[in-house]
């Protein structure tokens, strides 16, 4: 396979593994970890913008593939038990709501 379809083909799926991880993470109830889910995955994702080797490339996606699949299942038990949101997370007019009564 030639360098640029596989360099194609690796964009692709690492695209799509960005775009999952982020959707994913953003379901956590807790406003902490899906923050810290968000931000981890944007950081990681930017350090290895740069990287050529293919082999590398393959195993960042393999370990992300990993990741993806420890967020997807963190999140959903994050929303069955799931607390009060924080204030941080509410809106403006809830927070004028609330504090009238």
């Amino acid at each position: 396979m030639s360098s640029a379809v596989t360099s194609a083909a690796h964009r692709s799926q690492v695209l799509s593994l960005y775009r999952s991880l982020l959707h994913h993470s953003s379901k956590f109830a807790a406003y902490n970890f899906r923050d810290y889910a968000i931000r981890r995955t944007r950081d990681a994702f930017h350090a290895a913008k740069s990287e050529s080797d293919p082999e590398k490339i393959q195993a960042m996606i393999h370990k992300a593939q990993k990741e993806l699949e420890v967020v997807k299942r963190q999140s959903l038990i994050s929303q069955l038990y799931s607390g009060e949101k924080l204030v941080l997370e509410t809106s403006k007019h809830q927070r004028n709501f609330i504090g009238r009564h």
